[in-house]
Formats: structure tokens, C-alpha cells, sequence
């Protein structure tokens, strides 16, 4: 039987908003007009819900749903006024919208870009729900979200997306649609949701210089505005809307939504500690704005919560890591330096609280949902040796205390997902990657970008060689899409789903490669 939720945590009577924020107030079209701060009935100039809508932390009895209200999301501003907007949300058991089965107000709050994160709750485990939202007469899209299955309970399947790297720059959201199309159970989104950087009509792709199909409005992002316009540009995509309206999203985030390679408090271009603070504040803020996540990620100043851990009965646990807030400095100076000494350094990636919940969480559970590569690849093919010291290979007293890990669980089929390489890997991971062991203590599948490099190409003629060097890594592609995860009890199925282009629109997408792990294996085979 349907029944009726209303969110008391989030509705606030008229009597206390007007105890709080004084008789002073701003209709939507910035004029004075009545002593009401709170706009219970707004008239918007613009449509509000031009950024969509979005689902993720999907649990067995709901998930959190998104929207921002934004009628002019590229000024500075976005088209609202300085004042909280009631914002009604629904949820229904069936796509029309029929039998709603919960419901709630929010308030959309001017301190968080009026931002809405309705956090739904009483839900059935393991189905899928619609949801939608209306503030004064308007009424945004309609979104699909999936509630996990009850904790512990067995099941037999479960399908999830992979996706990341979005520069919007360097090409079409066309692999988004697809991905919106597979309707999967999840997605999981590795990081670079945004890129910071400024304007460029030309850029310096590996082919060589390439101009952008479309431009960013702007120069480079620091302040929270900067940031906000930035996020709003990228939404207003409808293939992105698409893939955010299909299914729940679990989102953690890499280096681009705040600055390239940063790290902890450090910037790499000598920014001092406490002024990069500043950047890292108004990013994380703008970044919770417009992510589907919980409350418990609310940044404090410019630290914030993200590494947590996703459940699917008793088949799947995704630990979602977080390896840039915690990190020591890259090794080497940040530079691909060959036979560099200060690999062998102290240092940290997780941080210690990090690490210790990831050891006591990885002793039941399956999946490492991460960033950066795990495989020590030696990018230098022939004599001496080069690692990326962005990844894990530059970081080796971590890696080897994770792998070791690992390795104890070896009938618990670990897998380790990542992202950030813009180009899809399938490898096995070893100690000592160039002196591989008997078998692997687990595979890694890397999952391309969406569009960062451009089309990129079948396969890369510098990381052919690289793999010649390489027994680790078993496959590489360079082109752009996402990964289809299928895992059922007896495998684990990595489908690496490309497009032929993204540089201009209606790019044809096909499966490039269907990579399995069976039960009971760490072995990658090759489909």
C-alpha cells in the first residue's frame, strides 16, 4: 500500500523563517515586495530546473534526490534571489508518475546555490522508483532511481556504469545518452566531473594540436561563483541530464574539480597552504551543490567526507575511496622523472583513518571504486624506468599495505576500478609489476574518459609499447566511452562500451572489449 513521507527535517513553517530572517524580502525578479523571506510560491523569469535532476546513495530503503534551481545558470547569480524557495519533491512506484508512494518540501537555500538534496527514506530494497520535483507552477523532468538490495540478502545480479573525465572542451556527452539507455542499477562516477581550467580554442591532444568542437565560458576557476557556473555549464548538457536521470549515482571526485594534481593542502603551482584553502572551500562547496550526495558530505571549510562504502546484498561491496585529501606531496617533483629515488619515500595516500577504515571494510567486501591506477606500469620502454607518480606506482609503502590486503583475500575476488588514464586498461595487479608473481592478487580494470583527449584511437602506438613491456596490463584502448560492470555470483564482467567520436555529435557506440574474472579467480580473460 502506498503511503505519504513528508521530509519534517526539511519543511520550515512560515512563523520561524520570519522569526530568523527578519520582514525583509526579494521577489524572484530582485524587487521588494511583501515581508516574506521564504518564496513558498515563486514566479520564475526562466525555467528553474534547467540542470536536471539526479539520484545516488542509493540505499535498500532510498536514496537521495537532486536538483538545483537555476533559470539563468551561466550569469553569475544563476537568475535567483537572495532568498530560500520551498521546492516540493515526488516519488512514485511506476514511471508514470501515478502511484506516489512519498513526498516532501525542501527548501532551496541561497547559501548552497539553492541547491535541493531531499534525502528519501521508507522505501522498498532492490527496485526502481521515479522521482520529480515543482517549485511554484513549474515541474522539472522526470528521474529514475533503484534502491539497493537489503543488506546481506542474496543476489543475483547486478549491472553498473563506470564513467569519468568529462571534459567538456574536447567533445559531446554522446556516451552519456548510451549509458542512460542501459538503465543500470547504478553508475559510478570516478572523478573530473568538471575541469577548472580556462577557455581554449586550441589544445595539445597526443596527435597534436586539435580545436575544441565547444568552449567553456570563462577563464580558470577560484571562486565559488567561478565554480558554480562552471558545474552549471556542464549540466545544462541533456546527455549528461540523460545519464544522471537513468539511474543513481555514487560520485567521488579526482584532481580536476578542484585544481590539476592536487594534493591535501598543495596545489603544484606554489600556491601557499592557506590561500589554496580558499579555492579548495569554494570548490568543495560547489561541488556538494551539484552532486546528489548526503549531508553527512557537507564540507567543513575545505575539508569534506567522501570515502565511503556502497552495499548490494550479499553480492557486491564498493568502497569508494577518496585519494586526493589525505595524500603526500607526488614524488619526484611531480614530473615522470626516470629511476626516480623518492619513490621510496614515507608517505601516504588514503591517510591513516583512510586506510585503516578501508582494511577493516575490505576483510567482507569486493570492489575498490578509485582514481588513480593501482598497476605499477614502467612507462619507459626499453632501458631504466618511469612511472606516473600521480598514480599508486609513485606512492609504494601505500601500495604495497593495500595490495597486501588484497592479497589476503584473494578468494573474496577483489576488484579494483579506476579511472583518470583517459583510456580503458584491463590488467592484473602484482607487487612488483615487472617481477610478476605466480598469480595476480587481483584484477584492475581502468575505464576511459567521456570525452577528455578527444576520439582518441583503437590503440595508442606509445602505449603499445609500453605494453610490450608490461605482462601485467593484458589490454589497452584509447578511445572515448564507459564501462558496463555485470556481476552475478559466478563472474565478474567488465563490458569496455566505446564510441567511434565525440568531437562532433551522433557518434556510433560498440563494445570494444568484454573482459571476465571468474569466480573463484584473479585472472583477467579476454572476451
Amino acid at each position: 500500500m502506498s503511503h505519504r513521507i513528508i521530509n519534517r527535517r526539511l519543511a520550515l513553517s512560515r512563523r520561524n523563517l520570519l522569526r530568523g530572517f527578519g520582514a525583509s524580502a526579494i521577489s524572484v525578479f530582485g524587487i521588494a515586495l511583501s515581508p516574506v523571506p521564504l518564496l513558498a510560491q515563486p514566479i520564475f523569469r526562466a525555467y528553474p530546473f534547467q540542470l536536471g535532476v539526479a539520484s545516488g546513495e542509493a540505499e535498500p530503503d532510498g536514496f537521495v534526490i537532486w536538483t538545483r534551481l537555476a533559470p539563468e545558470p551561466l550569469e553569475y547569480g544563476y537568475g535567483m534571489p537572495r532568498a530560500a524557495v520551498e521546492v516540493d519533491w515526488e516519488v512514485a512506484a511506476d514511471r508514470g508518475m501515478s502511484e506516489i508512494v512519498a513526498s516532501g518540501t525542501a527548501i532551496a537555500r541561497p547559501e548552497l546555490g539553492h541547491s535541493v538534496h531531499a534525502e528519501v527514506a521508507g522505501l522498498q530494497p532492490g527496485r526502481p522508483y521515479w522521482y520529480r520535483f515543482s517549485a511554484g507552477r513549474e515541474r522539472s523532468m522526470r528521474g529514475r532511481a533503484v534502491t539497493a538490495p537489503s543488506f546481506g540478502a542474496p543476489v543475483d545480479r547486478v549491472r553498473f556504469g563506470i564513467v569519468g573525465c568529462q571534459n567538456y572542451e574536447h567533445g559531446f556527452y554522446t556516451a552519456h545518452r548510451y549509458l542512460a539507455e542501459e538503465e543500470p542499477d547504478f553508475v559510478f562516477c570516478y572523478g573530473d566531473y568538471i575541469y577548472e581550467g580556462r577557455s581554449r580554442r586550441v589544445w595539445n591532444s597526443p596527435n597534436g594540436p586539435r580545436e575544441n568542437p565547444r568552449q567553456v565560458t570563462g577563464d580558470e576557476t577560484y571562486s565559488l561563483d567561478d565554480y558554480r557556473r562552471r558545474y552549471a555549464e556542464y549540466k545544462i548538457d541533456t546527455d549528461l541530464q540523460a545519464a544522471h536521470a537513468a539511474a543513481p549515482w555514487f560520485v567521488t571526485w579526482d584532481d580536476h574539480e578542484i585544481d590539476n594534481n592536487w594534493v591535501d593542502d598543495i596545489d603544484q603551482d606554489g600556491v601557499p597552504p592557506r590561500i589554496f584553502a580558499l579555492r579548495q572551500q569554494a570548490a568543495m562547496q560547489a561541488y556538494y551543490e551539484n552532486m546528489p550526495l548526503r549531508a553527512s558530505s557537507l564540507p567543513t571549510g575545505p575539508r569534506m567526507q567522501l570515502f565511503r562504502q556502497a552495499r548490494y546484498g550479499d553480492l557486491l561491496d564498493l568502497n569508494l575511496l577518496d585519494t586526493r585529501q589525505y595524500r603526500t606531496d607526488q614524488a619526484c617533483g611531480d614530473s615522470w622523472e626516470p629511476n626516480c629515488d623518492d619513490l621510496n619515500r614515507e608517505a601516504e595516500v588514503l591517510g591513516q583513518a583512510q586506510a585503516s577504515w578501508l582494511e577493516d571494510k575490505l576483510r567482507d567486501s569486493q570492489a575498490i571504486a578509485q582514481q588513480v591506477m593501482m598497476m605499477d606500469l614502467d612507462r619507459l620502454p626499453g632501458e631504466g624506468s618511469v612511472v606516473n607518480p600521480d598514480s599508486w606506482a609513485g606512492y609504494r609503502d601505500p601500495r604495497r599495505r593495500v595490495l597486501e590486503t588484497l592479497s589476503s583475500l584473494r578468494d573474496a575476488n577483489p576488484v579494483v576500478l579506476t579511472g583518470d588514464e583517459h583510456q580503458n586498461y584491463a590488467g592484473e595487479l602484482h607487487f612488483d609489476g615487472q617481477d610478476p608473481g605466480p598469480a595476480p592478487i587481483a584484477p584492475e580494470f581502468v575505464t576511459t574518459s567521456i570525452t577528455s583527449n578527444g576520439d582518441g584511437e583503437f590503440q595508442r602506438r606509445d602505449t603499445t609499447a609500453i605494453a610490450a613491456e608490461n605482462d601485467q596490463l593484458k589490454w589497452h584502448n584509447a578511445q572515448r566511452g564507459f564501462a558496463l560492470c555485470d556481476v552475478t555470483p559466478e563472474r565478474w564482467q567488465t563490458d569496455f562500451r566505446v564510441v567511434d567520436r565525440v568531437t562532433t555529435t551522433g557518434g556510433e557506440m560498440r563494445s570494444a572489449l568484454v573482459a571476465t574474472v571468474e569466480a573463484g579467480s584473479t585472472r583477467v580473460n579476454l572476451g
